[in-house]
């Protein structure tokens, strides 16, 4: 049965009890929340009261890392709730859980601390320890966002956890498995993220390739550019469908190895073309028959892969060209691009002038896609935005962002020498509503040269989610 989805931003109905020795909790008492919750505290106030009735014992650290670290291992160890600093709300928690505070030498943790400990490992650390005793139960979410003690708490109760790049539930391998169940976020970021409940129920349409209900994180991806006319319009073409894959796996082969997550691939599909002639619809885009695209979208999508499909639309709008391929973008593995170099406005001709588009037009396409996903169960799209050129997309500050049910990925596809392409990629960059993933595009003729994966990965900051070929 579907249990509630209300979200809380406080600590709420104690589900939990520690033994009064000091020890885990029993597993009769597995982590079973009453509800989805979202709580937050620097001090580790919240996730105390949240999964500890009461503990004989409660470890306390200063503010250095060394002392924190030390104190986490210890709450760990012995199944017990970590707690940080002597603010009254940390005196009454520890008044409440009827603990003895206990403090952690300040030198010998400093003598031992790891020698690679810094902020933004401690939490990942955390995670990786052995509790006392594991238990089966509700998943507990952790991010960057979650204070140390925080962490140390709920990793010392020993039920599932994950550790999030974000604060989106769709990321946590723990959520897309069971979609209905109840989770416990703990962290700043997870409070603030006001479409979590939604971003929930949006976990139950389904997982993308290499797992996970999210576009982005979770996953990389390097794609072959064009159409399956020929070569002339992109390396995609050059290739049957088949051969086309194996070559992009051989690409992802190069790449995985310097990425922890998974690297998966991918096709760019030019849907519609930009035409010198207007064409019997007088729009300078040639359109391709939705059947002509399909060999390549299973080929790819069969091989663990996801499909994109990118409209040069000319004269015409791009929502317009985009209903024309709605069948194939009702299948889980298939996203858009939206090109606006081909964007012309009447009485000009593609190739004249790079063109553009108005925020307005990009924001009445991601309505539509997002509606799309959301009536039709899908799960998370990629709408890909191709930019170069600031003109090219008119008042992007007022890009509507923020549905839940597409990732927004802009891609600056500039070609030339190394130095032509980080300055195109670092004005592109400027003023970036954060919520947009970066892509970079490899030219073989017309970078001078042309990156290796190498260069991709470690010297395009920051690394691109998604990298194609053209």
């Amino acid at each position: 049965m579907k249990l509630s989805r209300a979200i809380l931003a406080a600590a709420a109905t104690l589900t939990l009890a520690a033994c009064s020795n000091g020890a885990s909790p029993d597993n009769d008492n597995a982590v079973d929340f009453k509800e989805t919750e979202r709580v937050a505290s620097a001090d580790g106030t919240q996730a105390s009261a949240k999964l500890f009735d009461k503990s004989k014992k409660v470890y306390v650290a200063g503010d250095s890392l060394p002392e924190q670290w030390a104190a986490a291992k210890k709450a760990v160890e012995e199944g017990v709730p970590m707690l940080q600093g002597d603010s009254d709300e940390v005196k009454k928690e520890i008044e409440r859980l009827g603990a003895e505070a206990e403090h952690v030498d300040a030198e010998k943790a400093k003598q031992e601390a790891p020698e690679d400990l810094s902020k933004d490992n401690i939490v990942q650390k955390i995670v990786e320890l052995k509790p006392k005793k594991e238990r089966e139960g509700e998943p507990i979410l952790i991010n960057s966002t979650t204070s140390v003690a925080s962490a140390a708490t709920a990793r010392a109760i020993g039920a599932p956890i994950n550790l999030l790049m974000g604060s989106d539930p769709r990321e946590s391998e723990l959520v897309m498995e069971n979609p209905d169940t109840d989770v416990l976020a703990i962290g700043q970021g997870f409070v603030e993220e006001d479409d979590f409940d939604t971003r929930l129920e949006l976990a139950n349409n389904g997982e993308l390739p290499g797992g996970g209900g999210l576009v982005f994180p979770g996953r990389r991806m390097i794609a072959l550019y064009g159409h399956p006319s020929g070569g002339a319009l992109g390396v995609m073409g050059e290739y049957k469908p088949d051969d086309a894959v194996e070559h992009a796996k051989e690409l992802v082969a190069q790449y995985q190895p310097m990425e922890s997550q998974p690297v998966i691939p991918a096709f760019e599909i030019i849907a519609t073309v930009a035409a010198a002639e207007p064409g019997p619809d007088g729009d300078y885009s040639n359109e391709a028959d939705p059947e002509e695209l399909i060999p390549y979208i299973d080929a790819i999508t069969e091989a663990g892969g996801y499909a994109v499909l990118d409209l040069q639309s000319g004269q015409s709008d791009f929502l317009k060209q985009a209903k024309l391929y709605e069948d194939l973008l009702k299948r889980p593995n298939v996203g858009l691009a939206l090109d606006p170099e081909w964007r012309i406005n009447p009485g000009e001709v593609p190739m004249q002038r790079v063109g553009n588009v108005e925020a307005e037009e990009i924001n009445q396409t991601s309505e539509w896609l997002a509606n799309l996903v959301r009536e039709n169960n899908l799960p998370q799209k990629a709408l890909v935005l191709h930019q170069f050129q600031v003109q090219m997309i008119q008042n992007r500050d007022d890009l509507n962002v923020s549905y839940p049910e597409l990732a927004f990925v802009l891609h600056a596809d500039g070609h030339g020498t190394p130095e032509q392409k980080f300055d195109t990629w670092n004005v592109i960059r400027q003023d970036l509503q954060p919520e947009i993933f970066m892509a970079w595009k490899n030219f073989y003729d017309e970078d001078q040269p042309m990156f290796t994966p190498e260069q991709t990965y470690e010297d395009v900051q920051p690394r691109p989610w998604f990298v194609s070929y053209q």
